[in-house]
């Protein structure tokens, strides 16, 4: 297999007229015009805090909201426990994307955040963000944007899919994802267990193992322990489009 094992993606430092590569604001400072400089008032919002290591809590649920957090390297998952004790996993998030906007209306948490690697965040005073928002027609705009995509992840796999299809869907999105930040669409690292993807995508972990062998044996997909390559992207895409809608 051609795939190599890399360090988990993380964002740059920026520049004088841009934000960290990976940043969850950055199209909206770009969609407003204003250079790094001309953005203090958001960028002294933001504090980079970490490292957290595999296992860490970021927050557990029931803590106190007062920031959402931009992932700047690793992994993040969210889960709840159930009345019976048992584990749900709720999603995965990559380097740009936002944890915490799940807390914005009861000012809690209704969920557990831990860090499946080493993972870096920036972290955003929320009473403050809002109020800045008010003054940035973009700032507001994305946070809105940001807030739906949360809502369309937690529903993306609501229906009555195939295992095949769930699990195509799930590569496909994480394919997305990476892109999305620069990031290689077709190489990467599973920083997720079988296990946990099982979970996420409510199927046993023996048939997220017997549907990867034989995405493999049909030539869909490389994997080597976590590091999987899609090498047939357009066929992927169209059995995860009736989960992905499009």
């Amino acid at each position: 297999m051609s795939v190599k094992r890399r360090i988990s993606p993380i964002a740059d430092d920026g520049d004088e007229i841009r934000f960290c590569s990976t940043c969850a604001f950055s199209s909206a400072c770009l969609s407003e015009g204003f250079s790094k400089n001309a953005l203090q008032d958001l960028h002294v919002l933001v504090e980079h805090i970490g490292p957290f290591h595999e296992g860490d809590h970021i927050f557990r649920e029931g803590d106190d909201f007062n920031a959402i957090a931009a992932v700047r390297g690793g992994t993040v998952k969210t889960y709840v426990v159930d009345t019976d004790g048992n584990e749900q996993v709720l999603g995965f998030f990559l380097p740009g994307e936002v944890i915490g906007l799940n807390a914005i209306h009861h000012a809690k948490y209704p969920c557990n955040a831990v860090a499946l690697d080493t993972v870096m965040l920036c972290r955003f005073s929320f009473p403050k963000m809002a109020l800045l928002a008010t003054k940035m027609p973009g700032l507001q705009t994305q946070l809105f944007r940001l807030l739906s995509q949360d809502i369309g992840k937690a529903a993306l796999l609501a229906g009555d899919y195939s295992a095949d299809q769930r699990m195509a869907a799930f590569l496909i999105a994480l394919s997305r994802r990476y892109a999305a930040r620069g990031f290689s669409a077709t190489r990467f690292h599973l920083t997720m267990s079988r296990t946990d993807m099982a979970n996420y995508l409510r199927l046993a972990p023996e048939t997220v193992s017997r549907v990867l062998r034989r995405f493999q044996t049909e030539g869909l997909v490389q994997v080597e322990r976590r590091e999987i390559e899609l090498t047939q992207l357009k066929q992927l895409e169209q059995l995860a489009r009736p989960v992905l809608r499009d």
